[in-house]
């Protein structure tokens, strides 16, 4: 079986408007036997997207005809491929309560999901940490250091594993290694080896998987899978089930990274 675990569509307001459709029939033509559709969801109630386009995630009023696409896809494909609905969560520090309650009413519908971290907590607010080199480089210096912000990351990483997000909690921890994004530009000489494997352990301990995830591969400043060899290595020699996602924001981004993984 070839899975893809991680792929958008046209309701995310950052992507592109290929059809649904349009990424399904790419899939067959890769050879996937199962993908799951991970719209970005709606941020919490209260939460204000610090994005420049405020464009992170698609608006609540969108969920309903995104559900109702999906599972008109699931028919329409159902002797062909196997197709998930599922939604990207975001972890956002100081919101788990929103979070949780939403992921309660809608946890029913959906089939998979992943836990992500983008926006990171500082003392002006948060910023989505992904956006851009230039958001990247203005937080550093807010945390005083690349170094601090790579610690601030993989420590509320690790609290999104820890958090207690109610019953439907995605079960999938996404990219945990994000912050590398822009390693080029920014390069750090730690590993944060010992950070990491206690987010390994968490995810053991806690019975979640691993995304793994081809988009780094195609990132100019990143170059390499979210997350790279060594992580998942150690990954694997604890028993945790990582899952290739593509996160494919547009039809031509399937399969991205597959050819340069481990």
């Amino acid at each position: 079986m070839l899975r893809d675990g991680h792929i958008h569509s046209p309701y995310c307001p950052h992507g592109t408007k290929d059809s649904l459709n349009e990424y399904v029939e790419r899939a067959i033509v890769l050879g996937f036997t199962e993908i799951s559709f991970t719209e970005h969801a709606p941020l919490p109630l209260g939460f204000v997207d610090p994005t420049p386009e405020k464009d992170s995630a698609m608006e609540a009023d969108e969920l309903h005809h995104y559900f109702h696409d999906i599972e008109r896809l699931k028919k329409e494909y159902s002797s062909q491929i196997r197709i998930h609905c599922g939604l990207e969560v975001d972890f956002i520090e100081g919101y788990e309560q929103e979070i949780g309650q939403f992921l309660t009413s809608i946890g029913p519908k959906l089939d998979d999901a992943i836990l992500s971290v983008h926006f990171l907590k500082h003392k002006y607010g948060y910023d989505c940490m992904d956006y851009s080199p230039e958001v990247f480089g203005r937080m550093s210096k807010i945390y005083g250091s690349v170094e601090a912000l790579y610690q601030k990351y993989f420590d509320t990483v690790k609290k999104s594993i820890l958090s207690d997000l109610g019953p439907f909690k995605p079960k999938r921890i996404g990219h945990i290694t994000l912050v590398h994004k822009f390693q080029k530009k920014f390069p750090v000489q730690a590993q944060f080896q010992h950070e990491i494997e206690d987010i390994l352990t968490a995810i053991k301990e806690h019975g979640m998987e691993l995304d793994y995830n081809g988009a780094g591969t195609a990132k100019p400043l990143c170059r390499e899978p979210y997350p790279p060899k060594w992580i998942v290595d150690k990954a694997l020699q604890l028993g945790i089930s990582l899952v290739y996602g593509s996160d494919a924001h547009q039809i031509k981004d399937l399969g991205q990274g597959m050819d340069v993984m481990y």
